[in-house]
C-alpha cells in the first residue's frame, strides 16, 4: 500500500497544512505588531502567551504570579494593546480552522468518498434505505417547510468592517489553495494577507455607538448578497436533479426566515416605522438583485433571431422593449429582457412608494416569474435548453423562494403588553369589563365574544395610551404592508411568555381590529405562534393547545391556515430557570405531548425551535438536535433561530453557508423518513432521565435562586455590568431595571458565564443528579445511564453537547474571576461549589460515555481547542486584570468613574473572547 495516499496519511498531511495556514497568519500578525508598535511591545505579548500556557497546563502558581506582576505594570494603553493582539490571534486561529474544514470537505468530495452525515447526498440516501423512492421524495419536498430564522442579539460581537476584511482573508487562503501559482502570484497573495492583517490591526474593535434595528437590518441583509442568493437556488437545484423533479418546480420547501425589525419583545426601538422601513430595505435588496441578474442574462444572451426559432411569446416581450438600438435589432432575447428590467425598474420604484414609470411594475412575483418562463420556454424551443440551466434557472428559482420581500419578516411582542393593551380597549369600548381582573375562564368568554362578532373595538375618535396607541400601529403597519407586498411579507406573529389559551386570544383580538383576523370570512392572515419559555410554560404546553383546539372559533380560523399550527419552544429562558438537563428534558417532554394533542386534533404541528449559539441556550449541532426530536414533531416542519455570531459563522462563507443549510434539509428529511430514531428503547430510561432531571432542577435552583447573595456574586465575578453598557446590540441586557436573575434576559446570562470560562447554563446541575441516581440505585444506576447513552439519541446527543461546554470551561481561570468577589465569606460559600459540581460532572460524564478525557469521541474540536487556547487564556488573564483596575478606579473616584481607556479595553476584551469562543451567547 502507498502510504502516502492511506487515509491517516492523508488526515496527517491535511492537519500539518492547518498548523501552518496558523503559523502563517500568526506570524504576520507578529510582524504587524513588531513593526507598528515596537518590539518590546511583540516581546511582552510573546511573554505573557508563554506564561499563560504555563499556566494553563498544570495551574503553574509561580506563573500567574509573574503574570500578573506584568499586567499589573501596564499602562491602560499597553494593557489594550495585549487585548487587540491577543483577540487578533485567537480570531485568526478560527479563521484558519473554518479554512480547514472547508479543505477537508472539498478533499472529500474530490476523492469521490461515500457522503458525510448530515450532507444532502447522504440524506436521501438514508430516505431511499427506509423505502422512500423518487415519488415518495417529491412528496416530502412539496409538502415540506424548513427555515433557519435570523435575529439579532447581543452576541454578534464584531463590526462588519472587520467581518469584511475577515471574509478577505479567507478568499485569499482559498486561493493559495486551490490555485497553481507562480512566485509572483504566492508573493502577491501573502502581501494581501499582509495588508490585510495591518489594515484589522489599525482598525477600531469597538462601535463608537450603539447599534440601531436597522442597522441589524442591514448586517442580515449582508449574508443574502454573501450567500443566501447564491447558494439556496443552487441547493433547490441540486435537490430537484437528485429526486428526478420534472414538470412542476418545487416550491419553497427552504426559506430563510427573520425578525430583525419585527421583534418588540424587550427591544422598545422597533416600532411601525421601523417595521415599515426594514420591509421596504428587504425589497429593495431582493428586486435590486433581480435587476442586477437580469442586466447580466442580457449581457449573456446574444442569440440572433436569423440563428434560432424563438417562440411567439418571446417576440411580443421583445417588442416591448424600451431599448431602440438598431445593433440589438435581431436580438430578441436581449430586447426581451429590457423589458423585464424596465417593469422592475417600475416595480421597485412603486414599492418605494413612487410615482409608476412609463414601463408597467410588476403587481406580483408570479407576473415576473411568467415573463421568465417565456425566457425559458424559447431556449427550450431551439434547443439551447442547457442555456436555461445557469442564470436564467437560479433566478426563476430566487424568485421563487425571496419574492418581493426577501424573507418572511416574523413579529413577536410579550403577552403581559399585549393583554395591557387589550384590558385598555375593552375599558374604552365596554367601562367596568374589568378584564385584568377576571379569571382565565372569564378572560376566554370575554375574548371569544368579541371574536365572534366583526364589530371594532378601536374607536379612531378616542384617545389611548402611549403604549396602547405604539401596538396598535404595528398591527396597522402590518396590514399595510400586506396590501403592498402581499401576505408573505408577515406570516407569523409570536407571544413571548405564553402562559394560557387567553395569551393567544388576546392577539387574535389585536388582529382582528387591524383588518387581519377576519370573523365573518372567517379569515386569519397571519400564523398565531405561541412561545412557551419556562419550565412551567413548557409543562403546560400540551394542555394549552388541547384547551385552543376545542375552541371551534379558533378552529375554523386555522382551517384557513392549511389546518397547521405553529408552536414556538423557548431553549434559552427555561435553561436560565431549571437549568441545562431539566431544560432538555421538559423541551423534549413538550414536544412528546404536543405531538399527541395536534395528532389527536387532525393539526398539523410545525416546531419553532428558539436556540440559541451556546449550548447553554440549545446550541450545538444541527444535525444532531433534528434527529434528537421525538417521533412525529418533525413531519418535515421545522424552523429554528440563528442568533448572534453563529449567523456569521454559518453564512458569512458561501460554501460554508450552502453545507449548513444542506444540514438542515438532510435532517429534516431523515427525522421524516426515520421517525422513530429518538424513541426510548425502554420505559426505564424515561424514568431515569425524569429522576435526573428533577434532581439536577434541585441542585440547580438551590445555587441560583436560593442561595443567599448568589446574585452579588454573580454580577461581581462576572462582566454582566460591562455587557450592558456594550455597544453589541439594540436590545436592553434586562427586561426591566435591576439586578435580578428573572429580570436578565437568558443572552447576557449565558454570555457573561462563557467569558468567565465557568459555562455555567450548559452544565450544572448534572454531577449532582448523578450522584443521587447512584445513591439510590447503585451500579445499577450507573450501568443505566450508560445504555442510555449508547442507545438513545435523546440521552447522547445532551451529554456530547456538555462535553463541548465542560471541554471550553476551565475553573483555574474562572477562580481568578471569582476573586473579583468583594465579600470573602460569599466567595467562599459558592465558587468551592461551583467548582466541585464541575468536577462531579466531568468524572460522571466521562464514566457514562466511556471518555478517557473530555471531547475523545469529537477529535476535531478537542483540536480547535488545543490550538485556540495559547490566544484564548490570555485573554481572560488580562480581563482579570481590567476588571479588578475598573473597579478599584470606581472605588477610589468616589463616584464610580472609570477612565474612558480602560473602559474601552475591559470592552475590547469582551469582543475578543466572545469571537474567539465562537458560540458563546
Amino acid at each position: 500500500m502507498d502510504i502516502a495516499h492511506t487515509p491517516k496519511h492523508r488526515t496527517e498531511m491535511m492537519d500539518e497544512a492547518l498548523r501552518e495556514d496558523i503559523r502563517l497568519l500568526g506570524r504576520i500578525l507578529g510582524e504587524t505588531i513588531r513593526s507598528i508598535e515596537g518590539v518590546a511591545v511583540y516581546e511582552r505579548i510573546e511573554t505573557i502567551r508563554q506564561l499563560a500556557v504555563r499556566f494553563h497546563r498544570n495551574q503553574d502558581q509561580a506563573a500567574q504570579a509573574e503574570l500578573e506582576d506584568i499586567l499589573a505594570g501596564l499602562s491602560d494603553g499597553e494593557i489594550n494593546k495585549v487585548t487587540r493582539a491577543f483577540g487578533y490571534f485567537s480570531i485568526l486561529a478560527n479563521i484558519a480552522e473554518d479554512h480547514h474544514h472547508t479543505r477537508r470537505w472539498r478533499a472529500h468530495q474530490v476523492a469521490g468518498s461515500p457522503p458525510r452525515e448530515g450532507s444532502l447526498a447522504a440524506g436521501l440516501a438514508l430516505a431511499r434505505a427506509v423505502g422512500f423512492d423518487n415519488e415518495a421524495l417529491q412528496a416530502f419536498f412539496r409538502s415540506a417547510y424548513i427555515a433557519p430564522v435570523l435575529t439579532a442579539h447581543p452576541t454578534e460581537v464584531q463590526r462588519r468592517s472587520i467581518l469584511n476584511s475577515l471574509d478577505e482573508i479567507k478568499r485569499l487562503l482559498n486561493r493559495r489553495d486551490r490555485a497553481e501559482e507562480t512566485a509572483d502570484e504566492r508573493g502577491e497573495m501573502d502581501q494581501g494577507l499582509r495588508m490585510l492583517v495591518l489594515t484589522l490591526w489599525q482598525t477600531r474593535t469597538l462601535r463608537t455607538s450603539k447599534l440601531s434595528v436597522l442597522d441589524e437590518v442591514e448586517n442580515a441583509l449582508s449574508y443574502f448578497s454573501a450567500t443566501f442568493f447564491a447558494e439556496v437556488p443552487k441547493l433547490y437545484a441540486a435537490v430537484a436533479r437528485a429526486i428526478g423533479v420534472s414538470g412542476a418546480p418545487l416550491p419553497a420547501f427552504l426559506e430563510i426566515g427573520t425578525w430583525i425589525g419585527g421583534d418588540r419583545d424587550g427591544n422598545p426601538f422597533v416600532d411601525a416605522t421601523v417595521l415599515t422601513e426594514t420591509l421596504a430595505r428587504q425589497a429593495q435588496r431582493a428586486i435590486g438583485f433581480y435587476i442586477g441578474q437580469v442586466g447580466q442574462l442580457r449581457s449573456e444572451l446574444s442569440i440572433a433571431a436569423l440563428l434560432a426559432d424563438v417562440t411567439p411569446e418571446l417576440l411580443l416581450l421583445a417588442a416591448a422593449s424600451p431599448d431602440r438600438s438598431d445593433h440589438r435589432a435581431d436580438e430578441p432575447y436581449r430586447l426581451a429582457l429590457a423589458t423585464i428590467e424596465a417593469r422592475l425598474v417600475a416595480t421597485q420604484a412603486v414599492l418605494k412608494g413612487g410615482a409608476a414609470a412609463a414601463m408597467a411594475p410588476y403587481a406580483a412575483p408570479e407576473a415576473f416569474i411568467a415573463d421568465l418562463t417565456v425566457i425559458e420556454s424559447s431556449l427550450l424551443n431551439h434547443g439551447a435548453g442547457l442555456l436555461a440551466q445557469g442564470r436564467l434557472g437560479n433566478l426563476l428559482r430566487a424568485v421563487r423562494v425571496f419574492g418581493w420581500t426577501l424573507a418572511p419578516l416574523d413579529l413577536r411582542q410579550n403577552a403581559a403588553v399585549h393583554e395591557q393593551t387589550v384590558a385598555e380597549l375593552l375599558e374604552r369600548a365596554h367601562p367596568g369589563t374589568g378584564y385584568l381582573q377576571q379569571t382565565e375562564a372569564g378572560r376566554c368568554a370575554i375574548l371569544l365574544h368579541e371574536l365572534a362578532t366583526s364589530r371594532p373595538l378601536v374607536s379612531r375618535h378616542m384617545t389611548y395610551s402611549a403604549e396602547t396607541t405604539k401596538e396598535l400601529a404595528i398591527f396597522d403597519a402590518a396590514r399595510a404592508a400586506h396590501l403592498r407586498y402581499g401576505q408573505r411579507a408577515i406570516r407569523t406573529m409570536i407571544i413571548s411568555k405564553t402562559d394560557d389559551v387567553s395569551d393567544l386570544l388576546e392577539l387574535a383580538i389585536l388582529l382582528k381590529e387591524a383588518g387581519l383576523l377576519r370573523p365573518d370570512e372567517p379569515a386569519l392572515d397571519v400564523n398565531i405562534v405561541p412561545l412557551f419559555e419556562t419550565i412551567d410554560d413548557l409543562r403546560a404546553a400540551a394542555r394549552i393547545m388541547e384547551a385552543l383546539f376545542s375552541q371551534p372559533l379558533y378552529r375554523a380560523l386555522l382551517a384557513r391556515r392549511d389546518e397547521t399550527q405553529e408552536v414556538m419552544l423557548g431553549y434559552s429562558d427555561s435553561n436560565k430557570d431549571g437549568g441545562f438537563l431539566t431544560s432538555g428534558w421538559e423541551l423534549y417532554r413538550a414536544e412528546v405531548g404536543l405531538v399527541e394533542v395536534f395528532a389527536r386534533h387532525g393539526v398539523r404541528l410545525r416546531l419553532f425551535h428558539g436556540r440559541g449559539g451556546s449550548v447553554g441556550r440549545g446550541g450545538g449541532p444541527s444535525y444532531q438536535a433534528i434527529l434528537a426530536q421525538p417521533k412525529g414533531a418533525v413531519q418535515g416542519q421545522i424552523r429554528l433561530t440563528e442568533q448572534g455570531e453563529v449567523i456569521a459563522a454559518k453564512y458569512g462563507n458561501a460554501e460554508v453557508g450552502r453545507r449548513n443549510l444542506e444540514v438542515m434539509v438532510a435532517a429534516s428529511l431523515v427525522a421524516t423518513a426515520e421517525p422513530g430514531l429518538a424513541e426510548p428503547l425502554s420505559p426505564r430510561f424515561v424514568n431515569a432521565i425524569s429522576e435526573l432531571s428533577d434532581a439536577a432542577y434541585a441542585a440547580y435552583r438551590d445555587l441560583v435562586y436560593e442561595t443567599p447573595g448568589f446574585e452579588d456574586y454573580f454580577w461581581q465575578s462576572t462582566v454582566i455590568a460591562e455587557i450592558a453598557s456594550l455597544n453589541l446590540g439594540s436590545r436592553p441586557a434586562s427586561r426591566a431595571k435591576g439586578r435580578s436573575i428573572e429580570d436578565l434576559r437568558a443572552i447576557p446570562w449565558v454570555f457573561s458565564w462563557a467569558q468567565c470560562r465557568v459555562m455555567l447554563p450548559g452544565w450544572y446541575g448534572f454531577g449532582s443528579a448523578v450522584d443521587a441516581m447512584v445513591a439510590k440505585h447503585g451500579e445499577r444506576g450507573m450501568w443505566l445511564l450508560q445504555s442510555m447513552f449508547q442507545d438513545w439519541p435523546v440521552f447522547s446527543t445532551l451529554l456530547l453537547n456538555m462535553d463541548m461546554v465542560l471541554a471550553k470551561a476551565d475553573m483555574g481561570i474562572a477562580v481568578r474571576y471569582a476573586a473579583l468577589v468583594e465579600d470573602d465569606a460569599l466567595r467562599e460559600r459558592i465558587f468551592p461549589r461551583i467548582k466541585a459540581e464541575y468536577e462531579r460532572t466531568c468524572a460522571h460524564l466521562l464514566t457514562i460515555t466511556g471518555q478517557r478525557a473530555l471531547l475523545d469521541r469529537n477529535p476535531l474540536l478537542r483540536r480547535s481547542i488545543t490550538n485556540r487556547f495559547p490566544y484564548l487564556d490570555p485573554l481572560n488573564h488580562v480581563q482579570v486584570a481590567m476588571l479588578q483596575r475598573c473597579r478599584d478606579q470606581a472605588a477610589s473616584d468616589g463616584q464610580g468613574e472609570v477612565s474612558e481607556r480602560l473602559r474601552r479595553g475591559v470592552h475590547i476584551s469582551i469582543n475578543s473572547i466572545a469571537a474567539a469562543l465562537r458560540n458563546s451567547g
